[in-house]
């Protein structure tokens, strides 16, 4: 199965592309993994080995702006910045809006404005292809649904499967081999309070790629076979955790996963190492914190950037131990 067929599954057709609209448009939040996904059992179509759940940042993510253009080739602007045609971001682009277009016959000029660093572990990638297939869907008016958009994006990144919705959103596995059950979908859960802190180390991008790390690990590390065990597991604890607002049992699992997550990495070949002296240290503090009483815990994707999970009754603590950290208020009403 390739991703061409996919596309035939989605459009039962060649993706329509003549513009309904003189530019597409279209947002999509950053997500940030309280159970990881980490390895592929499908690499051509991004199938993950296990299900993962996400959260929601409503205000923090990619926006992007997408127009046709009289160019031989794509022009990619990120934060106001073009990035070269030969680099490997646009190259994935392009390789991406190959699929939509089989004739070759049309080229775009791409927009994006993110509100978060870039490959450095907060999901830049996820709400970057997702934004991009949603601001597609604008201009050519495929009028797909959510859960179809999300079988799309996901071929661009895994992670942008999830980037459709905000609150809590669980990214199913699947098990068939077309991926069309490979898709994500919200849970019709809100906690109100549940805060989120951005504390970020470095805003430079990682040297190694989660598309590379995550293969290394799966390929080279022997702790990997134990953790599809592990994320159904935590999976299972962290749903009952969000029925019953149990926030210790939230954010310990959700803790328990990230380390296990490095752990794992940890023992690949050469080793994958996203954590920055920064980042231990700033552990440790929040142990430390937790030792004394305060309910602060955090997660870590593939960067060296902690989320820092708490309530809302905490943030005057957080910030004074913490005071660098952007606060996300979750489910805040406006």
């Amino acid at each position: 199965m390739r991703k061409s067929d996919v596309i035939q599954l989605i459009f039962h057709r060649p993706p329509p592309t003549d513009p309904k609209h003189e530019k597409g448009l279209a947002f999509a939040p950053t997500n940030i993994a309280l159970v990881k996904y980490w390895g592929k059992r499908d690499a051509e179509l991004n199938l993950p080995m296990t299900s993962s759940l996400s959260i929601a940042l409503p205000d923090k993510g990619a926006m992007t702006t997408v127009m046709l253009q009289d160019q031989a080739q794509e022009t990619v602007i990120v934060n106001d910045r073009e990035i070269p045609s030969d680099s490997e971001f646009v190259k994935r682009i392009t390789q991406f809006l190959d699929l939509f277009r089989p004739e070759k016959k049309w080229h775009l000029n791409i927009n994006i404005k993110m509100n978060i660093p870039i490959a450095a572990g907060l999901a830049s990638s996820a709400c970057g292809f997702a934004s991009l297939i949603s601001a597609l869907n604008d201009l050519f008016g495929w009028q797909l649904a959510a859960h179809q958009l999300s079988i799309l994006a996901r071929l661009g990144s895994g992670s942008a499967a999830r980037s459709f919705w905000t609150g809590f959103v669980e990214w199913h596995a699947g098990v068939q081999s077309d991926g069309m059950d490979s898709v994500a979908e919200p849970l019709s859960v809100e906690w109100p309070g549940l805060c989120v802190g951005l504390l970020t180390m470095s805003d430079k991008e990682k040297p190694i790629s989660s598309r590379e790390g995550m293969q290394r690990t799966v390929n080279s590390s022997i702790l990997y076979t134990a953790w599809p065990k592990k994320v159904t597991q935590d999976l299972a604890i962290l749903k009952q955790a969000l029925h019953v607002k149990n926030f210790p049992l939230l954010g310990g699992t959700a803790e328990s996963n990230a380390l296990t997550m490095h752990a794992t990495m940890l023992a690949s070949w050469p080793p994958v190492c996203y954590f920055l002296p920064e980042t231990i240290a700033a552990m440790q503090q929040i142990w430390s914190l937790r030792r004394q009483g305060l309910a602060l815990y955090f997660t870590e994707d593939a960067g060296p950037n902690l989320k820092l999970l708490f309530l809302e009754e905490d943030i005057g603590a957080v910030k004074e131990h913490f005071p660098s950290v952007e606060v996300v208020n979750v489910f805040e009403k406006e």
